[in-house]
């Protein structure tokens, strides 16, 4: 079995916004290029609702924006993408279902963590995301203005309009059921979960009515 590529900050036990707490948490994260001598050349790339780094650092090559030749690039994982702290690899109490909500200012936080704590890093040259990780860019320049010399955003917003939770709500119900459950094919109008002796039935409509309405 191949070690993982990444690296593991344990963060203890995590006050979050909602006012519970994380136990034992854990970010994960990578890092491209070096750090120079000034410390003057760190770009944070959050990843992407759903993502993992493997995901992203696509963009990451020589000669492009995202050069590690030039810069010290940090990607960390957002909690609940299945190598950070999430409910599939963390035990009781917060196991599966009952893992607790955690925000983008939450996720912001523990990576100020990171580069304070445990990468001695106190300036940012650029905190770049596309989506969810551009959600994340924008709370890095309101939380760490001091810290954050400029972000780009791609396609994010600073918070999460009312018909992306409805997209979003419907996509990880039939993610959940499938992965749970059996799996989904579509069959006409519908959304078909098949597994023995059982078939559950969702019409595409409402679905698919709130990813056009996203566009």
């Amino acid at each position: 079995m191949s070690s993982p590529d990444y690296q593991i900050f344990e963060l203890g036990d995590v006050a979050l916004q909602s006012g519970l707490t994380l136990r034992n948490a854990q970010l994960a994260y990578k890092t491209y290029g070096r750090l120079n001598a000034a410390r003057s050349n760190v770009i944070v790339y959050p990843t992407s609702y759903g993502a993992q780094h493997y995901d992203t650092e696509w963009l990451i090559r020589p000669g492009r924006a995202l050069d590690p030749e030039r810069y010290f690039i940090i990607i960390p994982n957002m909690f609940g993408n299945g190598l950070s702290s999430s409910p599939s690899n963390v035990g009781p109490p917060h196991d599966r279902g009952r893992f607790p909500g955690v925000t983008v200012a939450d996720n912001v936080r523990m990576q100020h963590r990171l580069l304070r704590e445990q990468l001695g890093i106190e300036r940012v040259a650029l905190v770049y995301g596309w989506s969810m990780g551009g959600q994340q860019a924008y709370h890095w320049a309101a939380l760490y203005p001091e810290m954050v010399e400029r972000i780009a955003v791609v396609c994010g917003s600073a918070r999460t309009a009312p018909h992306n939770h409805v997209f979003q709500h419907h996509a990880v119900h039939l993610r959940s059921q499938e992965a749970v459950q059996g799996f989904v094919r579509r069959v006409d109008d519908r959304f078909v979960l098949v597994e023995p002796g059982v078939e559950h039935h969702w019409h595409a409509g409402r679905f698919e009515e709130a990813w056009m309405s996203c566009q």
